[in-house]
């Protein structure tokens, strides 16, 4: 590693955290959508949170101390996410390769099984932007959780030049993190009907996406 990247991840690790609370804690934050999720945890029931890449920048913060198992990448984005979240009250899976998929699978199903929650991020680390993968289909249906979609957008955007245009709010500015409604998914589905699901799900949170998007919109 060289000295810039030793330097980098120096900065990460000492700033990352305090820079993204005070940035957070500058805005005015509305909560929309919140009691079905708040209802399910009640119950004990296991949820899989669900947001794309392009949303994820409010995460570490808006998350926090929640004991919620996140799904992190090894890519250069999740390793500046986990960084952010050590010392959050996050239960983190981090690591790289098949043998981590297969660790990280059984870990989740474990937390589901007990009751608890994960999150996924179903079109990361690469993409494409908004195509989301089976497997949060895969473990609902093993495990019986319900799918809660998440969303955030701000009064005043920046979308960087990525793959996933990820969106960053300013600080000071007006900021609406939302929850989707619940989406139960049948255990026990063959190929075909997962295929089915991964399809509807997907619609249903490309369609909630972008009615968060439109929040400040409608406000105007």
């Amino acid at each position: 590693m060289t000295f810039t990247e030793r330097l980098r991840w120096w900065l990460i690790d000492a700033l990352g955290k305090p820079i993204v609370w005070l940035w957070a804690k500058s805005t005015r934050m509305t909560v929309l959508g919140g009691d079905e999720y708040r209802k399910l945890r009640q119950a004990g029931i296991p949820v899989i949170l669900l947001m794309w890449h392009g949303k994820i920048f409010i995460v570490p913060y808006f998350f926090r101390r929640r004991n919620i198992m996140p799904l992190v990448s090894p890519s250069a984005d999740g390793e500046i996410a986990a960084r952010i979240m050590d010392g959050w009250g996050y239960k983190l899976l981090r690591g790289s390769g098949a043998h981590f998929m297969k660790s990280a699978w059984l870990e989740m199903g474990e937390e589901l099984e007990a009751g608890g929650e994960v999150i996924i991020v179903p079109d990361g680390p690469r993409g494409p932007d908004r195509k989301l993968k089976m497997g949060c289909i895969k473990l609902a249906t093993e495990t019986g959780a319900v799918l809660v979609p998440f969303s955030f957008s701000t009064s005043k955007k920046k979308n960087l030049r990525s793959w996933d245009r990820m969106l960053m709010f300013y600080p000071f500015s007006k900021v609406v993190a939302a929850y989707g409604r619940p989406v139960e998914i049948r255990r026990g589905l063959d190929a075909a009907e997962m295929e089915k699901e991964r399809q509807r799900v997907e619609r249903i949170m490309i369609e909630f996406d972008e009615e968060t998007d439109r929040f400040f919109e409608r406000k105007k």
